[in-house]
């Protein structure tokens, strides 16, 4: 039987898991350098989870000075088979007001200043980003949500702009015109390299505003935001404590579990070894093959 090992990114709001059983901070190292912090590693009943603070305890790291891949080598080198995602979000509809969660399916990238990618030159690869979530961890997210009292949309493009300001009026309309519905600053790479890792991956976002294209309102505000992202924060822990009871006994196979299976495009005899031996984790299934 395969069991769910649950990696779980703490965007802003969410720092850590009130319901972890055994919790233990500990450190994992990454041919990527540091990831955020150590992760927090526990169970809630029987199944084992790892929770990853995105901006360190603290909120100490930048949106643009995140370590990426080494956050993500680190979920998958700590052998989580699934990640959900975290994030506080401003919204571009009306229909997504401050307090509400959105189950995020698609994603428009903006951002100009990450790596986004684990594979370089000396070992190549390309992995399909058409779906780029997973559906079986969204409707468990979208229903955790729902038994934790918070009111959920799911289905949402979510635009991940590079930050870390906020945006202008004028992008904020585009993106609204481009059929965007809430935007944030983490999602990308993230989700792009958690596919790369073969993890299936989700993401719960958390409105804590409207973005600036209401014209009517007050531009966004730090403290606003924090303000709603303590309440956010509250329903975000109990939602992870209900996605996981409601988890099955069993892990069935996903197809996102061997993406990587027809994704190498670099001949063996073309393959720098240097690169393969940083993929370690991230692709030893297929290169150890």
């Amino acid at each position: 039987m395969t069991k769910w090992k649950l990696g779980i990114i703490g965007g802003s709001g969410l720092y850590a898991i009130d319901a972890l059983q055994t919790p233990q901070w500990r450190r994992v190292d990454t041919p990527w350098g540091a990831p955020s912090d150590e992760l927090l590693f526990g169970s809630i009943g029987d199944v084992d989870l790892v929770f990853l603070p995105r901006h360190g305890r603290g909120h100490r790291i930048s949106p643009s000075e995140l370590n990426f891949r080494a956050n993500i080598d680190a979920l998958k080198r700590s052998g989580c088979t699934d990640i959900i995602a975290i994030s506080s979000i401003g919204s571009l509809r009306e229909e997504l007001p401050p307090g509400h969660f959105v189950v995020v399916d698609q994603f428009i990238d903006r951002t100009v200043a990450r790596t986004s990618s684990f594979f370089d030159t000396g070992m190549v690869a390309h992995v399909s980003m058409a779906e780029p979530v997973c559906p079986r961890l969204s409707d468990f997210a979208a229903a955790a949500v729902t038994a934790a009292g918070g009111a959920v949309t799911k289905g949402a493009t979510y635009l991940a702009m590079e930050g870390p300001q906020f945006s202008s009026r004028a992008e904020s309309l585009l993106y609204r015109q481009w059929g965007a519905d809430v935007i944030g600053m983490t999602a990308m790479p993230e989700a792009k390299l958690a596919r790369e890792a073969e993890l299936p991956y989700a993401l719960i976002g958390m409105v804590t505003d409207y973005d600036c294209w209401r014209e009517e309102a007050a531009f966004v505000e730090v403290a606003e935001v924090i303000k709603q992202m303590g309440a956010n924060g509250a329903i975000a822990r109990q939602a992870v404590a209900a996605l996981v009871a409601a988890l099955p006994a069993e892990r069935t196979p996903s197809p996102l579990d061997t993406v990587l299976d027809h994704a190498l495009i670099t001949a063996p005899d073309a393959r720098d070894p240097a690169v393969l031996a940083k993929l370690d984790a991230v692709a030893g299934r297929v290169l150890r093959a």
